[in-house]
């Protein structure tokens, strides 16, 4: 299903102040270069365009218009795509400011591409499909995970590359893409080693070592193993190898098998025996998306995985019981557990994806908790709003605190960075799709308002250092899940339903569509195995 969008070349005022697009100079020819492609015409046009615009109009007073919005955002995608090409081609992800590439992402220095692989179906959704070919080009001839010999997230690389690599597959029905996801997969296979199945953190593709991160011990993260079933069964289902299948199963069963405490999983498992570390429990940082994995291997299954759904309202129901409080002003949140007991009054960003979760929950089955489900589904997705109109920036902190006098706020110098995340954006996302309440649509134009306000740099986006700052300091790292994430939930929030419908797609973590079975008919199943070309073994 290929979807072009008409290209509307608008300025949009803030506030009353005018926000220009970015001029291209005619100093900006980088054809010359193999490592930077030249900068899409398409762009050059737009921006010498909106300037001409604005000569001969004297400025565009503000849009109230949805498709003008949609279109801005996805002006926005434009600069960060172009700035990462122009500075950072084929690495991992971008600084901005300084304009070169940041070696210290979570990828490291490797060449793998990752904001080309995670901003890829976001290219192809908004229509920009010179970039998305140029970017396919690359994927095809340049990916090899094979050759990178430094330790890499089994997660991370999961979500990023594995999701993305079958979201464009999915989409367009190109093999390189699956053909690379197997590639990838493969790559990751090694650190299923152990005991019990439950998969090491880290992996080496070049030697197949596995280890641990060095601050867990001995322990793997619940967040990261159990956020890998989307992507392992799909990858199945599309080549008939039924490999990945049995090695998220196996997660599966060692999690439904264990003793829960209080209904509730605790985020660190030691693989090799199979017993909880730290009986830290926690619906943010290293527990998170375990449980929305729950609901969307039940979602994307249509249906199918009951045990999952099982899995997740057991959870839920523990988890509003025991963690759901609501502070003396009435913001509802979800604090954190330690052996059952409220140890932080506090509430991570990373947890603001749960409104949404919610949300979907709520309306994808009728249930005794339904009714539950949704109202917690608009308060906290309002908390997560709250933290961002109490910033300076309008934009929110990584963690905010209810203790004392201090609500929906900051308190400690590293909770008050933004590092340019999508969470709360998702929940807009989906509370706006599922309820049409039209705030949902207000707050994401003020989150672009914001971002382009305080993050968008001559060389692309910044995260900033501290949001309660009037004129923050930026960090100077275009993530690549702002690419994947981040400005395709903005950008969804503007477009009609039937584009990527909640009945017809489920978003993996990184946010990248994929489609559900037995309900959309570009879910590609294989009627048999598959050779793959460089796959470890096609017996699988």
């Amino acid at each position: 299903m290929r979807t072009v969008l008409r290209l509307v070349l608008v300025a949009v005022a803030f506030t009353g102040t005018m926000v220009l697009l970015v001029r291209m100079s005619d100093d900006l020819e980088y054809g010359d270069s193999a490592r930077s492609p030249r900068i899409s015409r398409v762009y050059r046009h737009v921006a010498n365009d909106i300037e001409r615009q604005l000569e001969n109009a004297g400025g565009i007073e503000g849009t109230n218009s949805t498709n003008l919005k949609l279109q801005y955002v996805k002006q926005m995608m434009m600069h960060a795509w172009n700035n990462y090409k122009l500075y950072a081609w084929g690495k991992n992800e971008l600084k901005p400011i300084s304009k070169r590439a940041h070696l210290s992402s979570v990828f490291g220095a490797g060449e793998l591409g990752a904001t080309i692989v995670d901003g890829l179906d976001t290219l192809y959704l908004m229509g920009l499909n010179d970039e998305f070919r140029e970017g396919r080009d690359w994927v095809a001839q340049h990916l090899h995970i094979n050759e990178i010999d430094s330790d890499l997230s089994v997660f991370e690389t999961t979500i990023r590359f594995v999701g993305g690599l079958l979201s464009c597959f999915a989409l367009t029905g190109d093999t390189m893409f699956r053909d690379k996801a197997v590639e990838v997969a493969d790559a990751l296979l090694p650190a299923f080693d152990t005991p019990t199945g439950l998969p090491y953190a880290l992996i080496n593709p070049s030697t197949k070592a596995s280890r641990q991160y060095h601050w867990a011990g001995p322990n793997s993260i619940l967040s990261e193993l159990g956020t890998l079933h989307l992507e392992f069964t799909y990858l199945s289902d599309v080549t008939g190898r039924d490999i990945y299948r049995q090695k998220v199963s196996r997660i599966r069963e060692v999690l439904n098998n264990i003793e829960k405490p209080g209904d509730l999983y605790p985020n660190f498992i030691n693989p090799r025996t199979g017993q909880w570390g730290q009986r830290h429990m926690s619906l943010g940082a290293l527990g998170d998306s375990f449980y929305e994995y729950l609901l969307k291997a039940w979602l994307m299954s249509g249906g199918g995985d009951e045990q999952a759904r099982v899995m997740f309202d057991t959870a839920m129901q523990a988890a509003l019981d025991k963690m759901l409080r609501v502070s003396p002003s009435g913001l509802a949140y979800l604090a954190e557990l330690k052996y059952g007991r409220i140890i932080e009054e506090k509430m991570d960003h990373l947890s603001c994806f749960a409104g949404g979760m919610f949300a979907l929950a709520s309306t994808t089955l009728d249930n005794t908790l339904s009714e539950r489900y949704m109202d917690v589904a608009h308060k906290l997705t309002n908390t997560c709003h709250e933290s961002y109109a109490r910033s300076d920036t309008r934009l929110g902190p990584e963690a905010f605190r209810f203790s004392g006098a201090v609500e929906a706020r900051a308190q400690k110098s590293n909770e008050k960075v933004y590092l340019l995340r999508p969470e709360t954006f998702e929940s807009y996302f989906i509370m706006w799709r599922l309820t049409k309440q039209q705030r949902y649509r207000d707050w994401a134009w003020e989150a672009v308002e914001a971002l382009e306000k305080h993050c968008r740099v001559e060389g692309g986006y910044t995260g900033l250092v501290n949001v309660y700052h009037q004129v923050p300091q930026g960090d100077d790292v275009q993530q690549s899940f702002f690419l994947a994430e981040t400005l395709k939930y903005l950008y969804l929030i503007f477009a009609d339903d039937s584009f990527l419908p909640l009945d017809e797609w489920v978003f993996n973590t990184e946010a990248h569509p994929l489609p559900i079975k037995g309900k959309n008919p570009l879910y590609r199943e294989a009627q048999k195995p598959i050779a793959v070309a460089g796959a470890e073994d096609n017996r699988l």
